[in-house]
């Protein structure tokens, strides 16, 4: 039978011509034009041969590096954040340093610095409290021995300022007392226009927070006295054995000594060695260690010796 014309649309032949092969020896041949193609090349003199070009290496992902660069996606974090559990929240982030260090780098988006109900709160003259008639729940009594009505603080302040002031006592530094702990909005405008009718404002400014702006309406911080035969008042307390016991251990029990001399040009305080601030004892350990000395320096947050206006 002839064989039928090549379609229209058939790629003509090659006019170069040659014997048709078998097909199994075509499928044999182009099998091993293919492996000669793919193997790798195995020159005889491998010094005569020029260098391979360099490959491209791609880092592979370090993915519990990625994780651990985003704390606040941690559920740990979450979960501790959401119950308001701010000694888990910092352990979660893998202790005090971490946590400061994830602060300080702007990675925590899930920690507020202004969240007057958690221990890592900053209150300066830059930094009012928000509401700034923030009142702090619950409250417990100082166990020490008081020389004012304002005798209340946050039950985890209580717990660690009554723990410090026993093991001050065992060890010879003599009794700790306090003058003051919270205080309301309403009595930090009654004591701060006290001090400026008395001393004038700028004098005030130094010495004492303007309404809103006052630590001590956070329920964290507490002034502490010296009690010997009696208790003395807030300028009597530098020098004594108290207080020289309480600057070098409070941190130990969550406490900084929250206006120190060296850190004036950043708050805008004269020094008070008196006024204690409760962070926890991560946060005051990693203080401690970092040999830091405000607050400010140690969020990284900048000097707020002034007020806005």
């Amino acid at each position: 039978m002839p064989t039928p014309p090549l379609a229209q649309h058939a790629v003509p032949r090659s006019p170069i011509r040659g014997p048709a092969l078998p097909i199994g020896v075509a499928v044999t041949a182009i099998g091993m034009l293919l492996s000669l193609v793919t193997a790798p090349l195995e020159p005889a003199d491998a010094g005569a041969m020029p260098e391979p070009a360099a490959v491209l290496q791609v880092p592979p992902v370090d993915v519990a590096a990625t994780t651990a660069a985003d704390p606040c996606s941690d559920p740990g974090v979450q979960d501790a954040i959401a119950h308001g559990d701010d000694a888990a929240t910092i352990a979660e982030f893998g202790g005090g340093a971490r946590f400061r260090e994830a602060v300080v780098a702007g990675n925590a988006p899930c920690v507020s610095l202004t969240d007057p109900a958690r221990v890592w709160v900053v209150v300066n003259k830059s930094l009012p409290l928000d509401p700034p008639d923030y009142e702090p729940a619950p409250l417990d009594s100082v166990p020490l021995q008081m020389t004012t009505l304002s005798g209340r603080v946050r039950a985890d302040v209580a717990g660690a300022v009554g723990r410090m002031a026993e093991d001050a006592a065992a060890a010879g530094a003599g009794r700790i007392g306090a003058n003051n702990g919270y205080r309301s909005y309403g009595l930090q405008v009654t004591t701060y226009d006290a001090h400026v009718r008395a001393q004038g404002q700028s004098t005030a400014d130094a010495g004492s927070a303007r309404p809103g702006h006052s630590e001590h309406q956070t329920g964290l911080a507490l002034d502490v006295v010296a009690c010997d035969s009696a208790c003395g008042g807030l300028d009597g307390f530098g020098g004594t054995p108290q207080s020289d016991w309480v600057a070098a251990h409070a941190w130990e029990y969550g406490f900084i000594v929250r206006y120190e001399q060296v850190g004036t040009p950043v708050t805008g305080y004269a020094p008070e060695p008196w006024h204690l601030r409760y962070v926890g004892v991560d946060l005051a350990a990693a203080y401690h260690d970092g040999g830091f000395h405000t607050l400010e320096e140690f969020f990284g947050l900048p000097p707020a010796p002034d007020y806005a206006h």
